[in-house]
């Protein structure tokens, strides 16, 4: 696997690694029962969004398991908007997108250019074949913005997850490397992350 150049830039945003600074807009919007809806486990404590940001700001990329983790930021304002995430999963090419938002970014279409970033990575400077998202099917947001990406529904796993103490259904979304960007789609907001 080749290093990333980071930061990565987008027309609005520039995703880069965590820093230490990260840490209280990272709590803020995770510790929120809004944000840890669809997200495995409970709104975060201070104590764990700490082990998240240290583990998110030290990431390595290397092998099978391993997760790309990315602070969004606004290009015209620095401060973190949410983070997206690249779950290099087991078999030849294959990797799982994800991501979440803090309130005030949300609905502003900064998840699909942000997704759509990572998954130009996952694709071009990564040499990816096939990328998904798992989500729970009342995350429709997120299900959308799949779509707006143009992943396709692949799977639907009735109960598949038992997590915050209901069943859930999975939705499984899914892009090829032949079929990413082989034509303009218009893409905006979202919120989920890899499945619990």
């Amino acid at each position: 696997m080749p290093d990333i150049e980071l930061p990565v830039l987008t027309d609005r945003l520039v995703l880069r690694r965590f820093e230490a600074g990260d840490l209280d807009a990272f709590y803020a919007y995770h510790s929120l029962p809004e944000t840890a809806r669809f997200l495995p486990g409970p709104p975060k404590t201070y104590t764990k969004a700490m082990e998240y940001v240290g583990r998110y700001a030290n990431f390595v990329f290397q092998k099978e398991g391993d997760w790309l983790c990315l602070a969004v930021e606004g290009r015209d304002r620095p401060g973190l908007l949410g983070e997206v995430v690249l779950k290099w999963l087991p078999g030849q090419g294959q990797a799982e997108v994800g991501w979440s938002l803090a309130p005030e970014a949300r609905g502003k279409g900064y998840a699909a250019e942000a997704a759509g970033a990572v998954l130009d990575l996952g694709f071009g400077e990564l040499g990816l074949h096939r990328i998904e998202a798992r989500l729970d099917e009342l995350n429709t947001a997120s299900a959308a913005l799949c779509t707006r990406l143009g992943m396709r529904l692949e799977a639907r796993h009735v109960d598949k997850w038992f997590y915050k103490d209901q069943w859930a259904t999975e939705l499984i979304y899914a892009v090829l490397a032949e079929e990413w960007r082989t034509e303009d789609v218009p893409v905006s907001g979202g919120n989920p992350m890899p499945g619990p």
